[in-house]
């Protein structure tokens, strides 16, 4: 591909990677909104329906099978199950947590599914990536601040969904590339009714949600939808190396979504724990692409 049209797909991922963050942003601002009126699994549950929907549809309109045993090989039951835990954590912590919290705690993610492939996979990661594994983790310490007097264990569910979420991309890489993404997701979104029945079998039933609730459930729906549809076209149009970083641009919206809609003012403490978790992440990235770099010139030579 010529220079100036593989800049042309970097650009363009780069701005479907910052949609999906804005996207996904505004969605758990809205599910947190919600969240006040109506039980989160419930909320979650009209999500999970709408999701499954749409992408049930995707992948029956191009012919694949939803039941096969490529869909229901181990990696995608694993991933799936993975889902549910990190899917729960996460919307527990929307509910119970401060949006700014829950945001800039699974900005982990990365250096998490770094870690856990060098564990798990035998993937090499030097002393260098290492270290910026363990400031990375510093920086989530920084965010929860369990030594604290005003220590919220509710911010402790983020972590539990920053866990699944990593071992979700973990049980990703271990899937056959022939399974369609439609029908990871359609099996994704199954996986999130199944667990939002049990939640709101936990927290009582059901209630009938007000006009307000609706329209925010139905927009938290919409976007989540295009939020995901821009993720997968970001990693498909350009460089993954160069497009990643901008996964990041997610805390920004959240902060900015959370004093505005939740009058959250992260502490000075909290704001470096997040500087320390982004940095470290993007170290963790820039690493990578130099070892990949030095690993293709060494073949060359």
């Amino acid at each position: 591909m010529p220079p100036h049209d593989r800049r042309a797909q970097n650009l363009r991922g780069i701005l479907m990677m910052v949609l999906a963050m804005a996207g996904f942003a505004v969605e758990d601002a809205l599910i947190k909104a919600a969240s006040v009126s109506v039980p989160v699994g419930q909320v979650s549950l009209f999500i999970g329906i709408v999701g499954i929907a749409v992408f049930g549809v995707w992948a029956l309109r191009q012919g694949h099978r939803l039941v096969s045993p490529v869909s229901m090989s181990g990696p995608v039951i694993g991933r799936t199950l993975a889902e549910m835990v990190g899917s729960g954590g996460i919307l527990m912590g929307l509910a119970l947590a401060p949006l700014s919290l829950v945001s800039a705690i699974l900005q982990a993610a990365p250096i998490m599914v770094v870690a856990a492939a060098a564990i798990f996979l035998g993937e090499e990661v030097g002393w260098r990536r290492w270290t910026a594994i363990l400031v990375g983790f510093c920086g989530v310490l920084l965010i929860i601040k369990p030594w604290s007097a005003g220590f919220d264990p509710n911010v402790l569910w983020a972590v539990l969904g920053m866990f699944g979420m990593s071992a979700r991309d973990i049980f990703a890489r271990r899937m056959d590339p022939g399974v369609p993404t439609p029908v990871v997701a359609t099996l994704g979104y199954g996986g999130v009714i199944v667990l939002s029945i049990g939640m709101m079998s936990a927290a009582g039933g059901a209630v009938m949600p007000g006009p307000v609730a609706w329209a925010q459930i139905a927009t938290a729906s919409l976007i989540g939808l295009v939020a995901y549809w821009a993720i997968i076209e970001a990693t498909r149009a350009g460089d993954v190396s160069v497009i990643t970083p901008f996964r990041y641009t997610r805390l920004i919206f959240a902060l900015g979504l959370g004093f505005m809609l939740f009058a959250e003012r992260p502490d000075a403490q909290t704001l470096f724990g997040a500087s320390l978790v982004i940095g470290s992440g993007l170290y963790t990235l820039y690493r990578e692409r130099r070892r990949k770099v030095e690993g293709q010139q060494t073949a060359i030579g």
